[in-house]
């Protein structure tokens, strides 16, 4: 699939230089956070912008916003399909690196966590393997897990610049019926949107549409 324009420049510069010899579950989450929130701010000052020069564009704020963080989601877990240029795949690939690296470091914090409970409970340490053993250097289901319980911290930071008045659907006849809170629903608590979930080259294909 052909990667949007709006991939292209998505802002994930931090994690390319991040320190990966020290990091640990709480820094890489600091760091994603603070790529979405950018990503985010950067999204929301050129939305309006776009709307002026391009009449026909009709996607909502908040689409464009769930389609970023569904792509970051994807660079987290190592699913992102988007090749560029020699030089955007060298960044890709160093990023990938770095999260392996980082992934790693979480993955032996885990084993040491363990190690330390294993004598009141046993168990707990074959558990850990035994999810883990088929990931390899790669570490995919870790990461999965990692995003499964941070996504909504992530998708909070990246929608913490949208408006107010910025909903999934528009207001009914009556104007109080919304799919979301306002903010993209960034400020409801427990909310996050499913965009993430479904496979990236079906999104692209959905967005270039």
């Amino acid at each position: 699939a052909c990667a949007p324009f709006r991939r292209l420049h998505l802002c994930h510069h931090n994690l390319e230089s991040i320190d990966t010899t020290s990091t640990t579950s709480d820094t890489l989450l600091a760091e994603v956070c603070l790529a979405a929130k950018h990503e985010g701010q950067s999204l929301v000052e050129q939305y309006e912008e776009h709307k002026k020069k391009n009449r026909d564009f009709n996607t909502n704020l908040c689409t464009v916003l769930a389609r970023s963080f569904a792509d970051i989601g994807d660079m987290v877990r190592g699913r992102d399909l988007y090749g560029g240029s020699k030089k955007e795949k060298e960044k890709r690939k160093q990023l990938d690196e770095n999260l392996k690296t980082i992934f790693g470091n979480i993955y032996e914090e885990l084993r040491e966590e363990q190690t330390k409970r294993k004598r009141a409970k046993p168990k707990n340490g074959q558990a850990l393997q035994a999810r883990y053993k088929g990931d390899g250097d790669n570490y995919f289901q870790l990461r999965e897990d990692w995003w499964t319980a941070n996504r909504e911290t992530v998708w909070k930071a990246l929608t913490c610049n949208a408006p107010e008045s910025a909903h999934y659907f528009k207001p009914s006849e009556n104007n109080t019926q919304y799919f979301s809170n306002e903010y993209c629903g960034g400020k409801q608590e427990g909310y996050v949107q499913q965009t993430d979930y479904v496979p990236q080259y079906l999104r692209w294909f959905e967005e270039w549409a």
